[in-house]
């Protein structure tokens, strides 16, 4: 019996990619007993990502699902959309932009199928594109973030991944509204196969992952999968009691022994500026971390589907 691949595709304004990302893939697997099914989903694109998408489901050599989401929710929402209705033997993700071969898909697939022990493959990238500066960042996030949570993060691994089914499942039921796939990915479990790739350049447009993205996704990351910050505000609160009150003694002391003048107004609002910053940084802390609560408790979809279609007559 030929065993399902599902591949999920989040896409964002990648018009100019689609008809490519389809031909790479026709390539690598139409020579395959695999079965294909292809999952894009389409994140709110504002170009003509989705006129280009329903142009495919002219194509009948594999299964083909379109979910177009109402606006867009980001790629973490994107790539839980698709692994909701992936039913492959193997369920793959991957980006449209062409920076990942669809032909190294097809190896971690084979790795699956030679190596039982092993759960899933991940790409990790050998050598970044990006700046040093950036490339020394994410490396420091992530040997911060492993020390700190209770998972642990490789250095460069993608989501350019592939699971076995059952580790889908195990994914899936991880319901949490703000998700942190690199997180969840490692949280399940599962004994995963590290593959080092080398990603290509963008077939066409550019990426809109920036500094101040990479800050906020790295921020999410550290709250979804530790407390450690809310521990930093607990121990800075004691150190700073403990300093306050060795200062007293020395005051009281000097005051009543030494009859020494004990200087007021400076000392005074410095140590007041700098308690008070303590403190809004502890309140933002916790304010993070409320956020999150807050966010799970109104229990909002992860996305909401504008449209969905298929070349599969019986999910007409």
């Amino acid at each position: 019996m030929k065993k399902k691949v599902s591949i999920i595709i989040p896409c964002h304004n990648e018009e100019k990619n689609i008809s490519l990302l389809y031909k790479e893939i026709d390539k690598c697997f139409s020579k395959t007993d695999y079965k294909l099914q292809l999952i894009f989903v389409d994140d709110g694109s504002k170009d003509n990502t989705i006129n280009e998408l329903k142009e495919l489901l002219e194509y009948k050599d594999y299964t083909i699902d379109i979910i177009n989401f109402s606006r867009n929710f980001g790629k973490e929402a994107a790539m839980y959309a698709g692994l909701e209705i992936a039913n492959g033997d193997y369920v793959g993700i991957m980006d449209a932009d062409l920076q990942q071969k669809p032909s190294l898909l097809l190896e971690m697939v084979k790795i699956l199928e030679k190596d039982m022990q092993y759960d899933s493959v991940c790409c990790y990238q050998e050598e970044r594109i990006e700046s040093k500066n950036m490339s020394y960042i994410k490396d420091k996030f992530y040997k911060l973030i492993s020390k700190i949570s209770d998972v642990d993060f490789v250095s460069g691994a993608s989501d350019f991944r592939i699971f076995r089914s059952y580790v889908v499942e195990s994914i899936l039921s991880l319901k949490e509204k703000t998700r942190f796939s690199k997180g969840i990915f490692s949280w399940v479990g599962y004994n995963t196969y590290y593959m080092p790739y080398v990603p290509e350049k963008r077939a066409n447009g550019t990426s809109n992952f920036n500094f101040k993205s990479l800050m906020l996704y790295a921020l999410s990351g550290i709250i979804s999968f530790s407390i450690a910050p809310l521990r930093i505000a607990t121990v800075c609160g004691i150190l700073f009691a403990f300093i306050s009150f060795i200062y007293l003694l020395i005051v009281i002391i000097q005051k009543i022994f030494f009859t020494i003048s004990v200087p007021g107004y400076p000392t005074l609002l410095v140590t007041m500026l700098f308690i008070g910053a303590l403190i809004l940084v502890c309140l933002g802390i916790i304010g993070e971390y409320v956020a999150r609560i807050y966010i799970e408790a109104k229990s909002r979809p992860i996305y909401v589907a504008k449209m969905r279609l298929s070349n599969d007559k019986k999910k007409k």
